[in-house]
């Protein structure tokens, strides 16, 4: 049985789902053309977005492990609320997305909860295959860490937060600093987070629905990980639901949709986490499918999805 989708979100995805029919399909396996296709409509829905005023934004860097460069910039409220600081990772699927695609968010998580956030423009996939995404945001943890008290932070209070591909990579990241023995981090705020190369299959229930399609899914994991997606070898730090052990990783606050095709991958991770003696809270949000807030940020269940993420900074 296909469930209805929320009513304000349904009406925000009208217009894209008519819009996309006058598009030809793209074929599995086609990043470049997702790339113009999906990107275009991610600035789109970034620049509908509301820009609140009042949150001071400086660029800085950090260095990756073979030299590289890390464009990062920090969202420093008006008003900071306590000493946490929380290390973003954007979404697109491992290789869309951007600083620029999620400022406006940033900004907006910044404000309302009083918490600083270093958002990281980690190198995409398939120009960049893992490990270098997640080493790239690792590099970035650090960075804050080691610059803790120019930043006005506690290094003890250092959480890592990300959405979809951006998800993905904050538990790789808090999965390596457990291995690598630091630096320490303090919470990882996952929302509908890009988890497992393993979905792959089509649901029926969701046909017609989704807005990241298995297809989009195979797509992604196949710029990460080239042919060895979905197959027996996949490490953990690409793809945390592979991970043997869950043990010793901070709180966890994971968020999914219903009628989003990571959710069945992100409930089985949250109660891994559990099983595993890691104190977590899992939110699921009814009948809306992937990113369901970018399409209607006022919609009634955004705002709560939004309420419930400033929260989980504001724990820190």
């Amino acid at each position: 049985m296909t469930v209805a989708v929320d009513v304000e979100i349904a009406a925000a995805l009208a217009p894209v789902y008519e819009a996309m029919k006058a598009i030809p399909p793209l074929a599995p396996g086609d990043w470049r053309g997702r790339r113009e296709v999906f990107g275009a409509a991610i600035a789109a829905q970034a620049a509908l977005l509301p820009v609140p005023d009042g949150v001071v934004v400086t660029s800085c860097a950090a260095t990756a492990e073979d030299g590289a460069t890390i464009p990062m910039r920090l969202y420093r409220p008006a008003e900071v609320r306590s000493p946490a600081l929380a290390v973003y990772f954007h979404g697109g699927g491992m290789f869309l997305g951007s600083l620029d695609t999620h400022d406006a968010r940033c900004r907006t998580y910044a404000e309302l909860s009083g918490i600083p956030l270093l958002s990281v423009g980690y190198r995409l996939a398939p120009e960049h295959p893992h490990p270098v995404p997640v080493e790239d945001c690792f590099a970035a943890v650090r960075w804050a860490a080691g610059n803790a008290a120019g930043l006005g932070a506690d290094p003890n209070r250092i959480a890592v937060m990300g959405d979809s591909a951006g998800g993905g990579l904050a538990a790789g990241v808090a999965l390596l600093a457990r291995d690598r023995g630091a630096p320490a981090v303090a919470a990882q705020i996952l929302i509908h987070p890009m988890l497992d190369d393993r979905t792959i299959v089509a649901r029926p229930d969701l046909e017609g629905i989704a807005t990241w399609t298995v297809e989009d899914n195979r797509t992604g994991w196949r710029c990460l990980l080239g042919e060895a997606a979905g197959g027996p070898d996949t490490p953990g730090y690409a793809a945390p639901a592979r991970a043997t052990d869950l043990r010793g990783l901070p709180p966890a606050y994971v968020e999914t949709g219903q009628l989003d095709i990571f959710r069945d991958e992100n409930i089985t991770y949250a109660d891994r986490l559990g099983r595993a003696g890691v104190p977590v809270e899992l939110i699921q949000y009814p009948a809306v499918p992937h990113a369901f807030d970018t399409f209607d940020p006022e919609a009634a269940v955004s705002r709560r999805a939004t309420a419930g993420r400033v929260l989980a900074l504001q724990a820190l």
